[in-house]
């Protein structure tokens, strides 16, 4: 089953214990500009995100993102 960018930081809030707004509190310190549960949410769900945040999130969350060879 493939997971989009929205379900699978949920999966991982979840597991870690952690809210959105927790998240958001943590990139804009990381980042240094202003995020909210509700913008964070929202790029999540259109799918809007770009791949450096995400990185930055699976780090704070204690993953890492891996490109693995398909084996076709």
């Amino acid at each position: 089953m493939e997971l989009f960018a929205r379900e699978q930081v949920k999966v991982l809030l979840a597991q870690e214990v952690m809210t959105l707004k927790d998240l958001a509190s943590i990139l804009s310190r990381e980042l240094g500009k202003k995020y909210t549960p509700d913008n964070l949410s929202q790029k999540l769900r259109k799918g809007t995100i770009p791949y450096n945040e995400m990185v930055i999130i699976a780090k704070i969350l204690g993953y890492k993102i891996k490109f693995e060879k398909d084996g076709f």
